[in-house]
């Protein structure tokens, strides 16, 4: 029996001396030692297994990891069981096990998803294209392309394997989208080229594709480049004339190029014909600058061409000289007007009733609006968009809410952007009670009401403590369908905690843990304290042992973004 020990020991002395160290070794020495006391025989002597070896490990969601490790290595993984290495395994198909990985992404999200995996070759990328089941529009195509970070040749690639199927018709919309997405992106040399792919394939630009090329060079402060474009119209197969001439000075005005525009201006004069809305596009640009003496001059040359001011010159002309700080001209301006028997429409009254904003004058804004509602011509979104902002700002509610109620009766509905512009200063001044009547008010009429503005008005709703009301708009908000994230289950915490519901506003938390939420540590200390004021040292020990799972996996999932791992 000693020999036998002898024998093994010098077994583990050799392989201590080896350049690796295997702790099975050292675990079957020390388990035979024992064994050969207690008098076993060899063959009673077995190898520890993966879990002892490993009982020192942290507890982690191991099958998660491994899970989505297949999936980006592309092995099958069946089971959260170490699987036999000596046994052979049939091959997966790896576009059928990102089947179940990748169901709870949008349809972007997964064509999208496809580039980040380094493909070799343009048949590859549009076959795994090809094999992402969802149903390709042309609303997913421009979700994809303006989406994202992907670069201009993983658009241009996309949009020419979208291009190619059933669904998507071969039209001038199409290629408008991705012309759009690579000049935002600053792409020109690609956007240029698909323009010209566009023309081989026989398909003509409009004034909008012309206007989108055309804004993306003026809005990079690519000016030059844009004036290029337009003298090389004629490859593209659009012609020099009048109306592509406008699309060019309204892009240059609109992005305040207005003496770039005005140059122009000037060297084509002679070249190419104006008309009425030539000479409007760059009175409109001097006006956003107040430059008065210019305004006149090109208004001079228009009469001088044979065309009649219109309300929309007249419009440009009264709010130029807003701008400029002569409001007394302006009044002028629209009583003479009157007296020459062009009656002022719904766009001179609106630049009147800017320029008096801008003062501070609301008794003679509501004078022009009385004036606009006793006239052949209705007030229209603007009218009302600039009285309730005017309102709002200067905290005077209840001209606002008047105001907006006689919008909402002309049948006139404020898109989602406009309600959210309203809602912000009346959630940053007094109750939310006059917060709610808009909500309320606007609802009823069928406004969609944006997350950004949910938000708001819980927020408000908390901080005075109004939590009936908060879990009904909490209600309504998740009608409407929009999800619950981290913001909107602390302003629910805090509003129950500010009148003592402990009870629900720890069902709330335990709610936001289940859903991958992790609290600030403002909420739950604010949570804890009352919990433990309370006498409810139970619950706030078990909330404790939650958050604390709930920080260590945020922790690691931070860690595992930071290092690329995005699941």
């Amino acid at each position: 029996m000693a020999f036998h020990l002898k024998q093994i020991h010098g077994l583990c002395l050799s392989f201590n001396k080896a350049r690796y160290h295997l702790p099975c070794v050292t675990s079957l020495f020390s388990a035979f030692s024992s064994s050969s006391i207690n008098g076993f025989s060899d063959s009673s002597i077995k190898e520890p297994s993966f879990d002892q070896i490993n009982n020192n490990h942290s507890n982690v969601d191991e099958g998660r990891v491994l899970s989505e490790l297949s999936d980006l290595f592309q092995f099958s993984y069946t089971n959260t069981t170490i699987p036999n290495p000596y046994k052979e395994s049939s091959p997966v198909n790896p576009i059928q096990s990102r089947g179940t990985v990748d169901d709870f992404l949008l349809p972007e999200e997964k064509l999208r998803g496809i580039f980040p995996q380094k493909l070799r070759g343009k048949t590859a990328i549009e076959h795994a294209l090809s094999n992402v089941r969802v149903e390709l529009s042309i609303d997913v195509i421009a979700k994809v392309v303006n989406r994202g970070n992907l670069g201009a040749e993983a658009m241009v690639l996309f949009f020419n394997w979208a291009i190619k199927q059933p669904r998507i018709p071969r039209d001038i919309r199409s290629y408008n989208i991705i012309i759009k997405a690579l000049g935002r992106r600053k792409f020109f040399k690609f956007m240029i080229e698909i323009l010209h792919d566009m023309v081989k394939e026989g398909i003509k630009p409009d004034l909008e594709t012309l206007s989108i090329v055309m804004d993306s060079f003026v809005r990079a402060r690519r000016v030059h480049k844009a004036l290029e474009t337009f003298e090389n119209l004629e490859e593209l197969g659009v012609k020099r004339d009048t109306e592509s001439l406008n699309v060019l000075l309204q892009c240059l005005c609109w992005r305040a190029h207005v003496v770039a525009a005005n140059s122009f201006f000037n060297a084509v004069n002679g070249k190419i014909k104006f008309n009425s809305a030539t000479y409007n596009i760059m009175i409109s640009g001097w006006s956003k600058l107040g430059r008065v003496s210019e305004m006149e001059r090109i208004l001079k040359a228009s009469i001088a061409d044979g065309f009649t001011p219109s309300c929309t010159t007249f419009s440009y002309l009264i709010e130029g000289l807003g701008r400029a700080g002569r409001i007394d001209d302006a009044v002028e301006i629209f009583d003479c007007m009157k007296e020459k028997g062009c009656i002022p429409d719904t766009t001179v009254y609106n630049a009147m009733i800017s320029n008096f904003i801008s003062i501070g004058d609301f008794d003679e804004c509501m004078k022009y609006y009385k004036g606009l509602l006793d006239s052949k011509s209705d007030p229209d979104f603007d009218t009302y968009t600039k009285l309730i902002s005017a309102f709002l700002k200067a905290q005077k509610v209840a001209d606002a809410l008047q105001v907006f109620d006689e919008m909402l009766v002309q049948g006139i509905v404020p898109t989602t952007g406009s309600f959210t512009s309203f809602i912000e200063p009346l959630c940053n001044y007094g109750p939310p009670h006059a917060a709610m009547m808009f909500y309320k008010k606007a609802r009823r009429f069928g406004c969609k009401i944006s997350l950004k503005a949910y938000k708001l008005l819980l927020m408000r709703l908390s901080r005075f403590g109004k939590c009936g009301m908060l879990l009904n708009l909490w209600e309504d908000m998740q009608e409407s369908g929009h999800t619950s994230d981290m913001e909107v289950y602390e302003h629910v915490i805090n509003g129950l905690c500010n009148i003592g519901h402990l009870e629900n506003a720890v069902l709330v938390m335990e709610e936001a843990l289940q859903n991958g939420f992790c609290p600030s540590r403002v909420i739950y200390s604010k949570l804890n304290h009352k919990l433990l004021v309370s006498n409810e040292v139970e619950k706030a020990y078990k909330l404790f042992l939650k958050i604390k799972d709930a920080r260590r996996k945020e922790n690691a999932q931070r860690y595992w973004r930071a290092n690329g791992w995005h699941f």
